[in-house]
């Protein structure tokens, strides 16, 4: 498929989603603030909200590419939008109750809507660019409206909640919870009333495929590879938020949730700056080797995060709730987690990019099992926390390391199709 002037429109609808995608997922970040004071939450449990929002992944990723390859792109991402906005409302109501189960419920709700609209937005842009590089380039530029909605989220919640920790309760964040609200609402109506095109349902034969993504080496180790990745995404400025506001993160004295949440929306905003960049050098290197060299520097600083003494304090410049730039005094472990989000910016893309090529009529069933993968962002950020709570933050971050070596694996060896044997042209 080539690029035209008729896709801009569907294009322009699939970045408002991916923006959309990233404000909701990344609620439970600074709600983990809030419900660790409010419900009086380990580290394990307040990590519950991403397990809760990543899990329902596990439920819904291969339901959600049965849709897509069934109702399509457009019937799928309206679906999702409108259990996307129940999902939310949920947590509203839990702060009026003030019930860390139906908190949980709603986060839960939320994941299968998020899931829902990852299954549709990654191979619908990676579609209308042609796959390859234009591809990349696409998923790239959507990821860096992504990452302006999660740079958004942990400033907005972290401000609402202010640096009186007695009055972190689910109540503050309200404001945010019916901002995500008013861009569902929008997006659904805007979504019902566009064209979005169906490429795989056009002349789609309704003969069952002899083979199936699983049948290809390399998106079975990409599947992992986003597992992981999305646990790495989640796990660093997320652990990194409980210690900051820990009392052990500087100095004996906790730092407060306001001056936290802009650290680790600073976290989001060079994923941002990362994405842009990504998408201007999409063109020119291959996914692997952007995925390749992002990897390396990434393991890189969880390194110096791990064994640089936490006493040593440094002024990073950090992303503040009145959109500009201010100093915050953080652990210079902290910092160097924060820069993570320049290696973490670009590799999703990667890796979708390198597992789904070469895959032609499988890529929608590939998209959903995708999908299941993402209950990583859950599962390694709550052992992660686990980790936390039995040792230390620091060497929590032994999880992320790890990871990050792995994705170094898939870009230089796991990534390499060499199943080109097996038929991929849409009969029909």
């Amino acid at each position: 498929m080539t690029q035209n002037k008729s896709y801009a429109l569907p294009i322009a609808m699939m970045f408002a989603l991916f923006f959309m995608i990233a404000f909701v997922t990344g609620l439970p970040s600074p709600m983990g603030v809030i419900v660790a004071k409010q419900f009086g939450a380990s580290n394990f449990l307040s990590q519950l909200g991403f397990f809760a929002n990543f899990i329902a992944y596990a439920f819904m990723g291969i339901p959600a590419g049965i849709l897509l390859e069934r109702i399509g792109y457009k019937k799928t991402a309206l679906i999702a939008v409108v259990v996307g906005f129940s999902g939310v409302a949920v947590q509203y109501f839990s702060g009026q109750i003030g019930s860390f189960v139906i908190y949980l419920t709603g986060a839960f709700i939320s994941g299968f809507s998020m899931c829902m609209l990852n299954t549709v937005v990654n191979p619908m842009l990676n579609t209308l660019g042609g796959g390859g590089k234009k591809g990349n380039q696409l998923i790239q530029t959507g990821g860096s409206l992504n990452s302006v909605a999660a740079t958004i989220v942990p400033v907005l919640v972290g401000y609402l909640m202010g640096a009186n920790a007695d009055e972190r309760t689910i109540d503050k964040a309200n404001p945010a919870l019916f901002m995500a609200m008013g861009i569902f609402a929008i997006v659904f109506v805007v979504l019902y009333i566009m064209e979005i095109p169906e490429p795989r349902l056009i002349g789609k034969s309704k003969v069952k495929h002899e083979h199936s993504p699983l049948s290809f080496r390399h998106f079975i180790f990409g599947a992992i590879a986003i597992f992981v990745y999305v646990g790495i995404e989640i796990g660093i400025p997320s652990t990194a938020n409980l210690f900051m506001t820990s009392d052990i993160a500087k100095g004996g004295l906790a730092i407060n949730a306001t001056v936290a949440g802009s650290v680790v929306g600073t976290y989001w905003f060079l994923m941002m700056i990362g994405r842009i960049l990504g998408a201007s050098f999409a063109s020119r290197f291959t996914s692997k080797a952007m995925l390749s060299a992002v990897s390396v520097l990434g393991l890189v600083f969880v390194a110096l995060a791990i064994f640089l003494p936490v006493s040593t304090t440094v002024s990073m410049p950090v992303f503040q709730s009145n959109i500009s730039f201010g100093l915050a005094n953080v652990p210079i472990g902290i910092m160097f987690l924060i820069f993570c989000g320049l290696c973490t910016s670009v590799m999703w893309g990667g890796i979708f990019n390198l597992a789904v090529e070469g895959l032609g009529k499988y890529t929608e069933a590939a998209s959903g099992i995708f999908m299941v993968m993402v209950c990583g962002g859950g599962i390694l950020p709550l052992l992660q926390g686990k980790i936390a709570d039995l040792t230390s933050y620091a060497t929590s971050y032994w999880v992320i390391f790890v990871c990050i070596g792995y994705l170094l694996f898939y870009a230089l060896i796991g990534s390499k199709n060499v199943n080109k044997d097996i038929p991929v042209e849409v009969i029909g």
